[in-house]
């Protein structure tokens, strides 16, 4: 069941209305375990064999919080903390690395002529697992960091973990900023309802108009028929730039957005990132749910900025290689993030005087030029495209009419105009959220806005694809 589905429109209805009634008729309790019970279904419709994870993984963090707070002798409290780390870290690694690190020991031993006979699983990667182990293990940690106290509420706790609109794809949240939400009588605030409906139609437009139509320029820039070609391969990285951010701020939007109608209020995931004038400025823009938790979880404890150049150089470098590797299973996914963090080791350290708007320019092209193993399916088709960009035989115009083949030219420069649009009400939206922004217009503006993007959803909408968001595989 994914949000910009039939299915889903009339699953919310339903529950929006439900909620409510419950939540002004018989209180938090009773909500909680109504909104945890839906949230199962709302899972289920994926795979309902997986919700005995989250149930573990909850019900794992609910005990052991509560221990630790409890336990004043630091072996046995450093003891609980491990086993959070092993449970939760021993999910997310059985179901999503299993393969990879058997494949990967299977080369290394091959290096030195040993043969081992060792067989890879059929495991399926359950959705949402990389996010919601993340969003429990953060509350153990901060626990036994004394900066939180265990909640004693099993059901506020159980809501927290599943709540539906973010536990797919985000945000990762933090227990000290949404689970006392969850313990408080909620109040339906007509306001905070139409800036909820605001935020989500600019989610639909993201992804449905924006992501959807730019997915199919990738999907055959970058297709099994299409010939290796340098211009192809630098296209459809810009593009596939454009469709992921669409795509995943977008799924963003919509889970802020609903949240905001049944009265909670999310972290901001996305802030306008591709206008960032530097790339520490472009990773506290991106994803910030993921990039402030491997800051607090993993850089900062690693030492962080102290220490000698060295050291911090290399804190650095691992925290993204460990976030690049939470990606997906697969070299390009690691070495998509070590680069990155090459990057910001060469920032920090070198101070670049030039113009911002050139900057700015320079700091976009190598987020493209980055997203070359980031789309890539392995490491031997990321060198395929990497060595067509240096092949300049292979640089023909050819390979960008196949790519847009599948659009009529009458569509193409409608969306690409379509497109201008959204970058430059982007532009405008700057560090706000589209809500926050479009309030601040007159009204006749703000209506015809709103026609704008529901025609433009309705008639360039792209509908004909699995309305899969990208990061469900990650």
């Amino acid at each position: 069941m994914v949000f910009n589905s039939s299915t889903f429109l009339v699953f919310f209805v339903a529950f929006f209305l439900l909620y409510w009634w419950i939540n002004n008729k018989m209180g938090v309790l009773v909500r909680n375990v109504f909104t945890t019970l839906a949230s199962y279904l709302f899972y289920a419709f994926w795979d309902w064999r997986f919700l005995s994870l989250i149930i573990i993984s909850s019900l794992t963090d609910y005990l052991i919080g509560l221990m630790l707070f409890y336990f004043n002798n630091q072996l046995k409290r450093k003891l609980l903390l491990i086993s959070s780390i092993v449970i939760n870290l021993g999910i997310l690694g059985f179901f999503k690395y299993f393969n990879f690190f058997i494949s990967s020991l299977h080369d290394l031993l091959s290096l030195f002529s040993i043969n081992l006979n060792i067989h890879t699983l059929h495991i399926i990667l359950p959705v949402g697992v990389s996010f919601y182990t993340f969003q429990t293990l953060s509350y153990s940690i901060d626990i036994y960091l004394k900066k939180i106290q265990p909640t004693k509420d099993i059901f506020s706790f159980f809501v927290f973990v599943s709540f539906f609109p973010q536990l797919v794809a985000g945000p990762i949240e933090r227990a000290s900023q949404l689970l006392h939400q969850f313990q408080e009588k909620k109040i339906f605030d007509y306001k905070k309802s139409v800036d909820g409906l605001r935020i989500i139609l600019w989610g639909l437009f993201k992804k449905i108009v924006i992501a959807d139509n730019f997915g199919i320029l990738v999907d055959n820039l970058y297709g099994p028929d299409q010939p290796l070609s340098g211009v192809t391969t630098l296209l459809g990285a810009l593009f596939f730039a454009f469709q992921v951010y669409a795509d995943f701020s977008g799924y963003s939007d919509i889970a802020i957005g609903l949240s905001k109608m049944l009265g909670f209020d999310l972290m901001k995931n996305f802030q306008t990132p591709f206008f960032s004038i530097s790339f520490q400025e472009l990773w506290q823009r991106w994803h910030i749910s993921l990039s402030t938790w491997f800051r607090d979880y993993v850089y900062i404890p690693l030492g962080g900025s102290r220490g000698s150049i060295a050291r911090v150089n290399f804190n650095l470098f691992i925290t993204f290689s460990l976030s690049g590797l939470w990606h997906g299973a697969n070299l390009t996914f690691l070495i998509w993030g070590g680069l990155h963090g090459v990057l910001l080791i060469i920032e920090k350290r070198i101070k670049f005087n030039i113009n911002k708007t050139l900057k700015g320019f320079f700091v976009f092209a190598c987020f493209v030029l980055l997203l070359i193993p980031f789309r890539a399916e392995n490491t031997t088709h990321f060198i395929q495209l990497s060595g067509s960009l240096f092949d300049w035989n292979t640089w023909s115009m050819e390979g960008i009419w196949n790519g847009i083949s599948s659009f009529t030219a009458f569509k193409f420069f409608v969306f690409f105009g379509v497109f201008i649009l959204f970058m430059i009400i982007e532009y405008q939206i700057k560090m706000l959220d589209f809500s926050e922004w479009i309030k601040q217009k007159k009204k006749w503006f703000r209506w015809v806005l709103y026609y704008t993007i529901i025609f433009i959803i309705v008639t360039v909408g792209n509908f004909d694809v699995k309305p899969y968001f990208i990061y469900f595989q990650f």
